[in-house]
């Protein structure tokens, strides 16, 4: 029985400071089920049962409830770490190392950066500016908290453990946890990981300071792992560079258009035909 159960492990945005751990979970995963018995319909898999969703919660873990809460588009708000990270990724999306006026990208305010790179994307700013405050904070605090670093992969290890999963699908920042997680634990079911708009391969930022260190600039595959899909939205900003293969063993990479505005979200990968197809043979 316990062959048809999928651990989820989030991303960044998902903290519920008014639930407990548990209840925000079970929450998740009935959004999520909802989301991934969508994606089974667009794949034309209607006649195969949705499997049984179970979400690895750890946002409480990357939050304080007495933390004073940011403005959804304030990045002057975010600390210096935070905005070395945040630069970081502007450049592995596409912002040149001096995008005005030979100005030094280093030196050029950070919200002038925001801006430029909106400009070239037709995008509002502050549409931009609202993910990289939803994003960077968390992200931030996970790869430089060991504690609460270890404690999070603890959680998806958990999550494994009680369920039996052999899938693990994990989305945004939670493809760093899921990654770091197999490497630390012995989670030998574990046979397939599937990673949604993955930020892994992130260089000058995320790359870097995976644990385990990628040996020879390349990442390792999770011990016992038997196949890897990711999948990206071309348009997905956080997920940079899209090909993982060029950094990762991984054994599928897909592009797929799933959403012109909702191109991050959970939803809206689980909806994409494309996880449920990647699901189905490890379900079966």
């Amino acid at each position: 029985m316990t062959r048809h159960n999928v651990v989820i492990v989030h991303g960044v945005g998902n903290w519920r400071p008014e639930a407990l751990p548990e209840e925000a979970a079970a929450a998740l995963a009935d959004e999520w089920s909802t989301g991934l018995a969508a994606g089974y319909a667009n794949a034309r898999l209607g006649h195969v049962p949705p499997p049984r969703v179970h979400a690895a919660y750890y946002a409480d873990l990357l939050n304080d409830a007495d933390a004073q809460a940011a403005q959804e588009d304030d990045v002057d708000a975010l600390g210096p770490g935070e905005r070395e990270l945040l630069l970081a990724w502007l450049q592995a999306a596409g912002l040149p190392p001096e995008p005005d006026d030979g100005q030094a990208l280093g030196t050029m305010p950070i919200r002038q950066a925001l801006d430029w790179f909106a400009r070239r994307r037709g995008m509002p700013s502050r549409a931009l500016a609202r993910i990289a405050v939803a994003l960077m904070p968390e992200v931030y605090i996970y790869l430089t908290s060991p504690k609460r670093r270890g404690a999070a992969r603890d959680v998806v290890a958990d999550a494994v453990r009680a369920t039996g999963a052999r899938v693990i699908v994990a989305h945004s920042l939670g493809s760093i946890v899921a990654y770091e997680a197999l490497h630390a634990h012995a989670l030998p079911g574990v046979e397939l990981l599937v990673t949604l708009g993955s930020p892994l391969g992130l260089p000058d930022g995320v790359f870097e300071a995976l644990d385990p260190a990628p040996p020879g600039g390349r990442g390792s595959r999770p011990p016992g792992l038997a196949r890897w899909v990711n999948i990206a939205d071309p348009g997905d900003l956080v997920a940079v560079p899209r090909r993982l293969g060029d950094r990762f063993p991984v054994d599928s990479h897909h592009e797929e258009h799933i959403a012109t505005l909702d191109f991050h979200t959970m939803r809206s990968y689980l909806s994409c035909g494309l996880t449920a197809t990647a699901l189905v043979p490890y379900l079966s």
